[in-house]
């Protein structure tokens, strides 16, 4: 990693959107449009600051061993990055910045009796790209699960009988709707996090303290 440059995960998208104006508050302005460049690395208008575009679930790993300084990321993708890790170790996590707001639910299809089906002790199909989550989320409930990783198209799976149920994100519930699902269960809201290389956290510990420091007087409400 450079010692005197800053690097910042994020993934494209709503999170990318709304960090700006965290980094605008920081007086960084990222200086191309990541939908109109292939390029993966991105400058801003400060020499000691780029951005490098990840996949969303890749974020803590790029921060924890060192492939950038700084990321933001999603509750549920640091739950379920700590799960297949055995832990986050490495990664120092001091703001929520509120961005990203959504929540994670449980599903059905319109006409299924999702009450009933999880009664002490029952058994359900569960599909789910968070299989960390749902898991534990079921167990305090005393329902057994047989857990269907997907990473796409979740509504399919209770529509083709591939589950009795998924666990999603959601945010307004429009594509449920759409689908003819409706959600049954909040499990827990969602917001984005601003996570920190405990290493880059010594090694460049002004730069870094700074840039907390504007992040979080930028907070949305």
């Amino acid at each position: 990693m450079n010692s005197n440059i800053i690097t910042l995960a994020l993934s494209k998208g709503r999170i990318f959107e709304e960090t700006l104006p965290l980094l605008a508050a920081a007086g960084i302005e990222v200086a191309e449009d990541p939908e109109k460049t292939r390029k993966l690395i991105l400058p801003t208008n400060r020499p000691d600051v780029r951005v490098v575009l990840v996949r969303a679930s890749d974020v803590p790993t790029y921060v924890q061993h060192g492939g950038a300084d700084i990321g933001v990321a999603g509750k549920d993708i640091l739950i379920e990055h700590a799960a297949s890790n055995g832990d986050n170790d490495g990664l120092f996590q001091p703001l929520d910045l509120n961005i990203a707001k959504c929540r994670m639910s449980v599903a059905v299809r319109a006409d299924f009796d999702y009450e009933a089906a999880v009664k002490q002790g029952a058994r359900i199909r569960v599909a789910t790209k968070y299989t960390a989550i749902a898991r534990e989320h079921f167990a305090n409930k005393g329902v057994h699960v047989d857990l269907i990783k997907l990473y796409g198209s979740m509504e399919l799976a209770p529509l083709t009988g591939l589950a009795d149920a998924i666990v999603d994100l959601v945010s307004t519930g429009n594509t449920l709707k759409a689908n003819h699902l409706v959600e049954v269960e909040q499990i827990m809201n969602i917001s984005s996090r601003l996570v920190v290389n405990q290493a880059s956290l010594k090694l460049k510990r002004d730069t870094i303290r700074a840039l907390i420091q504007a992040f979080e007087s930028a907070i949305p409400a």
